[in-house]
């Protein structure tokens, strides 16, 4: 890993002149109060290795009549220059060869230099930084996708067989009845019997009646038309014993009966209505539990998936497409949390990077930066780092952009025993 063995700054922003040797693991924290040009060093330090993104909008300290230089020695051996007005790049190599940014870029992280960019990125783009590292970014989106998809047809399944079953509930049952619901074609067929008979009855009461009126107008003339009376007399005798015994049939009863059917059938289709429903509700009850069983599967694919991955720090995760570390997603994580899991990833991004600047460190107390510190010696990692403070946790102390004397710490005083 490349790390920064030295560096001197004149003339950035608001630094005067400043000279710095960090240490090759753990923190080198710069001190200061505010506006005295402790975040000018971390500036300066990302324009001379990060090229002109990252050169500030004002690069020339207010003021100063010498235009800016920079120089950074590397532990690989590489000098790194720049100088003037232009900011003119010169990279060295321990042979005397000379190279540009591109040499540089090989082996210095952009987001090491600019570590608030993947802070202030979306919950997304860090959970995908973090994916992208560990190699699992597809094969995880693929199972989430899954998973999604089973969820949505799951709940609209669940959604179904709670209506099914709610429909089900309130349709009555009517007990003593078929499962099959009664044909009422052979009901209606013999009505229809009997009412062509009784048509046909009609008939002959009209046929009937038209002999009798004719009976009767050919009477007056009895005497003219014998042979004519004696046939109407003989159609008369019978047409009176083919009416004599007629008797029209009621239908009322069919009636009745249809009527009593229909009611039935009424009460048997809703009692099929409400076994069918019954049915289809636990149909899609266990269509439920079934895609219940295959999105678990595929959250224990992803978290065997992500519980094999090489992960960065130990407690990272992702979940729903959101990075998440000891279960805390990045909101509910606290300052000092963010800064570990974000100076962790970053690392990983370019394993040849050592190194990664960080800006106000002040939200960490005193225990936990201790302990931030002794992590990164354990990683290997340099971090070189900004504090609004000036007690001893701080490497160099900045004032009026240049190098202060470092507090000196307070001697116990001399003592005897027994003497005051």
């Amino acid at each position: 890993m490349v790390k920064i063995n030295s560096l001197e700054i004149e003339n950035v922003k608001r630094v005067k002149a400043v000279t710095l040797s960090p240490a090759e693991s753990g923190l080198t924290v710069i001190g200061g109060r505010n506006g005295q040009g402790k975040t000018s060093v971390l500036d300066a330090i990302a324009w001379a290795l990060g090229g002109d993104r990252f050169k500030p909008s004002g690069p020339k300290r207010e003021g100063s009549v010498i235009p800016p230089r920079l120089r950074v020695e590397l532990s690989n051996g590489l000098i790194v220059e720049r100088s003037g007005d232009s900011s003119r790049l010169k990279v060295i190599d321990p042979n005397g060869n000379k190279g540009g940014q591109q040499l540089l870029n090989e082996f210095v992280e952009a987001l090491a230099l600019d570590l608030p960019k993947f802070m202030s990125a979306s919950s997304k783009e860090k959970a995908d930084t973090l994916l992208k590292i560990i190699g699992v970014g597809d094969e995880l989106h693929r199972l989430e996708r899954e998973e999604q998809t089973l969820y949505n047809r799951r709940l609209e399944i669940g959604r179904i067989a709670d209506q099914k079953a709610k429909y089900a509930k309130e349709l009555p049952i009517y007990a003593g009845l078929p499962s099959e619901p009664f044909s009422v074609s052979d009901l209606i067929l013999k009505q229809q019997e009997i009412l062509a008979k009784n048509g046909e009855n009609a008939r002959k009461r009209e046929n009937l009646a038209q002999i009798e009126r004719e009976y009767n107008e050919v009477s007056d003339e009895m005497e003219k038309l014998s042979a004519r009376l004696k046939r109407l007399s003989e159609d008369l005798e019978t047409a009176r014993k083919s009416a004599e015994n007629l008797r029209d049939e009621s239908t009322a009863e069919i009636e009745k009966n249809i009527s009593e059917i229909e009611e039935a059938n009424a009460r048997i289709r809703s009692n099929l209505d409400r076994e069918r429903a019954d049915i289809e509700a636990e149909d899609f009850r266990q269509q439920y539990e079934q895609l219940t069983e295959e999105i678990e599967t595929l959250r224990k694919e992803r978290r065997e998936l992500l519980d094999g991955a090489d992960l960065p720090l130990e407690g990272l995760s992702v979940e729903g497409g959101e990075l998440m570390y000891n279960g805390a997603k990045w909101d509910c994580m606290s300052s000092s949390e963010q800064l570990r899991v974000a100076t962790a990833i970053v690392r990983r991004l370019n394993p040849k990077c050592g190194f990664v600047l960080l800006d106000k460190l002040e939200q960490m107390d005193g225990d936990t930066l201790r302990e931030f510190g002794q992590w990164l010696e354990n990683e290997g990692l340099q971090v070189i780092a900004t504090r609004v403070s000036t007690g001893g946790e701080c490497s160099i102390i900045i004032e009026d952009g240049a190098t202060a004397e470092l507090p000196k710490t307070p001697e116990k005083p001399a003592w005897t025993a027994g003497t005051f």
